[in-house]
């Protein structure tokens, strides 16, 4: 039976699963994420040797990495250049290593096997620390002359705009991940509104994370509720530049607030058909929440061999 492996790298930890022939999740295993590229390798290794036997491995990284599995820059992870993943990892385990970014691996898994199965046209926009995209055009995983594509968080939507990891001012994911949605809140309990936000974040407006806008709104508080409809703006305001662009069947919004679709889909739907260009004109992609959950990124590392 073929035991294909994927591992995800995230800022806090390393997911690896092991997936049989259907697709299924058979193995897993995690660990937390180190900083140092040579700490990363050990701890990848060590990964792999958790998961027993494999019969391929795949590997998603948060950022620019190219075409042959080098990470060229990843301002959400670790201070890095040129670290050359795929080929590290291939001599500490003795087999080849493919290696993607972690975007590109979730949209490689939802259109798989999760919400966006059997479309031939998607992008998969995962709304996490930061924003990560991955494209699927005409039923092909779209990579980029350098394999670059899916850097959508890196919109500049506002030149004037807060200042981003990545050295600019304005970025999407600013506005519309979730830090950006604890931003957001920050800003509006600094103008002495988010009252109860700002009780659960015990007192002190800096403090508001994200999972406090989302209990208070969850619990009917209207302030909070005018923070998520903000938020809801935002990331529409994105999903109508990329619809624009690239005329998607489906888009698939992932991460950490997949969790939550109840309270942050009515919002984003709405201000997404207010948005778009001519959208009287035209059919309207779908906007939907992953379904595959945190394990999207490994799940698609590991069938990285079946859509490169």
């Amino acid at each position: 039976m073929t035991r294909r492996a994927g591992i995800d790298v995230g800022g806090t930890k390393c997911l690896g699963v092991v997936l049989d022939e259907g697709g299924e999740i058979v193995a897993e295993h995690r660990l937390p994420t180190p900083k140092g590229p040579d700490a990363i390798i050990d701890t990848l290794a060590d990964l792999v040797g958790h998961l027993g036997d494999v019969d391929s491995l795949g590997v998603g990284v948060p950022g620019l990495v190219t075409r042959n599995g080098v990470l060229k820059a990843a301002p959400n992870l670790i201070v890095i250049t040129d670290f050359q993943v795929g080929a590290l990892l291939s001599v500490r385990i003795g087999f080849p290593v493919e290696v993607d970014n972690d975007a590109t691996c979730a949209a490689a898994a939802e259109w798989k096997v999760g919400a966006a199965r059997g479309a031939s046209d998607v992008v998969l926009v995962t709304l996490g620390t930061g924003i990560g995209g991955g494209i699927i055009a005409s039923g092909a995983l779209v990579r980029g002359a350098n394999g670059f594509t899916g850097e959508i968080g890196h919109m500049v939507i506002d030149p004037d705009g807060p200042p981003c990891p990545c050295g600019r001012r304005g970025c999407w994911e600013r506005y519309a991940s979730g830090s950006g949605l604890a931003r957001l809140a920050r800003e509006a309990a600094e103008a002495k509104r988010l009252r109860r936000v700002v009780e659960l974040a015990g007192g002190d407006p800096m403090d508001v994370r994200g999972e406090h806008v989302h209990d208070a709104a969850a619990a009917g508080d209207e302030e909070a509720l005018r923070v998520v409809d903000e938020f809801g703006h935002w990331v529409a305001l994105g999903l109508s530049n990329l619809t624009n662009v690239l005329d998607p069947e489906i888009l698939v919004l992932g991460g950490g607030l997949a969790g939550s679709a109840d309270l942050f889909l009515p919002p984003i739907r709405s201000w997404f058909g207010r948005l778009l260009y001519s959208a009287e004109l035209r059919p309207h992609p779908r906007v939907e929440f992953a379904t595959t959950g945190e394990y999207a990124g490994a799940i698609g590392a590991a069938l990285l061999t079946d859509v490169h």
